[in-house]
């Protein structure tokens, strides 16, 4: 097992506090050192509480299990000898109530669309290295959520 280290940090600074109206802004500072500005989404907090150019919890957790199916799809593929020249995907995800009537993240789709150098999977090979990628990926066996692969 291994731990992986996330630090969110938010700082009120001299905003007023009580009223509602401050900053959702805040840091993400990850193991390795990288530091992502975070924030709200303004679909969720209006504009200037929140920050269109951070990243929200909502995207992350899109981004989140798209690169987890992208990381294992790779693996796999360069274990099956398929040289990948590029990996894209347009994920969405959909916020909605659940089955308990509680906001959620619904539904993620993923849609990559994998370029190869030479010769690449058929279709069949294509949807087994997806398969195995998304039953592989350690998020999407975390969340309750609905992810559906629709390669391109």
């Amino acid at each position: 097992m291994s731990e992986h280290v996330a630090t969110v940090e938010w700082l009120r600074g001299d905003q007023p506090f009580s009223d509602n109206n401050y900053s959702r802004a805040h840091d993400w500072t990850f193991d390795g050192g990288a530091v992502v500005r975070g924030s709200s989404a303004p679909t969720s907090v209006a504009v200037p509480m929140s920050d269109p150019a951070a990243v929200d919890p909502e995207e992350a957790f899109v981004a989140a299990l798209s690169s987890c199916h992208m990381l294992f799809f790779l693996a796999f593929a360069a274990k099956a000898g398929f040289v990948v020249d590029r990996y894209r995907d347009a994920a969405i995800g959909v916020l909605g109530k659940d089955e308990r009537g509680k906001i959620s993240m619904t539904v993620v789709t993923l849609r990559p669309v994998v370029d190869f150098v030479g010769t690449g999977p058929d279709m069949a090979a294509m949807a087994d290295l997806h398969h195995r990628a998304h039953e592989a990926c350690y998020i999407a066996n975390s969340v309750r959520t609905e992810v559906r692969v629709e390669a391109g």
